[in-house]
């Protein structure tokens, strides 16, 4: 029976602009990636004492970062595994430790700029508030304000054009400060006291604030010391164009591969013959550090973990042989052309929209910095592959040397000696509040994936 390609790429878009719109921050990516686990039968590893070939196992850490693997009939100490990398995190304004302040009658959030961002895309712009408060025994609130329709949301403030002539004259990165990019938060004035004279100002009522957030969330402003509050772009994806080809919403980068590694693994219905894992990562956006980014031993750890369950005399070369012995597909977007800056595009390199994922021999700047640089072997090897599954896919850079470049997770994946080839999906708006995607190179940069792990 032959396929409905178009059929099945809308109804997996519409699978994954649902995952989109839930999975705003990387904790909430993280939560329902784990809820989708479990629901396909995976079981913690912590649980497992032992692993058969067929065993569906993840392992989360610290609510933010998860690996997730189908155990394979050769031994991982034998073969290795095959992995699919992707993070959760995207750029945008997180909440400082203290983050309340009354300015001119208004009371705002101090933000701090979380990843790459254009400062000027954040202003006038409906947001959302989402996170974690930790209460000092432990407890923890939930909050997720501005994207259910009753809902208030917040915004970023700027001057009207009438009065904006010399703001007009200041460079992109200057015009304003990131120290401005402070969010309304409250607006009700607090009443003058009857002895503070006939010329006193009303002031923003921070303590009013403050006492909603004690009766909405059973928290005080002491407790704000211990929270990870994220301000992203309020609004469900929503299709783009009369032909609904494209896709825009917040955290495209890099969720959008994130997921297609996800339901791929999900969607194997064959015991693979060697262990087929994905990751969903965090801090990718500042450097991939700290203890849950691919920096950290997490990975490594992971893997041990599992070479544990299989070995009797598991020893810590056999994680390493192990390691040099894996693969991984880095899963991380690049740039799609956009015909309105041709000067950034390396001709006959660059990615375009509706011809599937793109691989990335090599990221990074200038002379290839920061590059990990895939081997031609393994290009090859993932060429068959795709071929043979029938995949659309291309392959392209990052734009002209000289006019910038980027990185994902694949040097920190590569100094363990394992192959590794960039491959996502191509990308309008990269790193901008809203982001565009093809609906097609969604779906095909899923069946990528799934044709790598089905791989005999």
């Amino acid at each position: 029976m032959k396929r409905d390609i178009a059929k099945e790429i809308e109804q997996y878009a519409a699978d994954y602009k649902r995952f989109l719109g839930i999975a705003k921050t990387e904790r909430r990516a993280y939560a329902q990636a784990v809820k989708m686990l479990e629901k396909a039968g995976y079981r913690e590893l912590s649980a497992c004492k032992s692993l058969k070939p067929g065993d569906k196992v993840y392992r989360g850490y610290e609510d933010r970062t998860v690996m997730a693997a189908v155990v394979g009939k050769k031994p991982i100490a034998e073969a290795g595994l095959k992995v699919v990398g992707g993070h959760t995190d995207a750029p945008r304004l997180d909440l400082k430790p203290k983050p309340l302040y009354p300015k001119g009658g208004y009371v705002y959030f101090d933000c701090h700029v979380y990843g790459g961002i254009k400062k000027y895309q954040w202003l006038v712009l409906p947001l959302a508030l989402y996170g974690t408060i930790v209460r000092k025994d432990g407890t923890k609130a939930q909050v997720a304000v501005g994207d259910e329709p009753d809902d208030p949301v917040f915004m970023i403030s700027d001057i009207l054009p009438h009065l904006g002539k010399d703001q007009a004259k200041g460079k992109r990165d200057e015009f304003f400060p990131a120290e401005d990019l402070d969010v309304l938060a409250w607006s009700t004035y607090a009443k003058p006291k009857k002895d503070a004279g006939k010329d006193a100002d009303p002031k923003a009522d921070k303590p009013a604030l403050v006492e909603y957030l004690k009766k909405k969330y059973k928290v005080d402003e002491e407790d704000l010391l211990s929270a990870e509050l994220e301000i992203v772009p309020a609004g469900m994806p929503r299709d783009v164009g009369f032909d609904r080809a494209l896709i825009a919403g917040y955290g495209h980068d890099d969720r959008v591969c994130a997921y297609a590694g996800l339901h791929a693994l999900l969607s194997l219905d064959e015991t693979p013959a060697v262990t087929c894992a994905i990751v969903m990562c965090d801090k990718e956006e500042v450097g991939s550090t700290g203890s849950t980014g691919m920096c950290s031993s997490f990975f490594e750890n992971t893997v041990a973990e599992l070479i544990d369950r299989q070995e009797t005399n598991a020893r810590d070369i056999l994680v390493r042989r192990a390691l040099e012995k894996s693969s991984m597909l880095s899963a991380d977007v690049t740039a799609a052309a956009d015909p309105h800056f041709p000067d950034v595009d390396s001709t006959g390199n660059s990615a375009r929209f509706h011809r599937g994922p793109c691989a990335s021999k090599y990221t990074g700047g200038v002379s290839k910095g920061g590059a990990s640089d895939c081997g031609p072997e393994f290009i090859a090897e993932i060429r068959k592959i795709l071929a043979d599954d029938e995949v659309t896919w291309q392959m392209a850079e990052l734009g002209k040397m000289e006019k910038g470049g980027g990185g994902t997770i694949a040097q920190d994946m590569a100094r363990f000696g394992m192959k590794v080839l960039d491959f996502g999906t191509p990308l309008l708006n990269m790193h901008a509040p809203w982001e565009i995607a093809s609906k097609a190179d969604c779906y095909w940069t899923c069946r990528a994936y799934r044709a790598y792990f089905a791989a005999k």
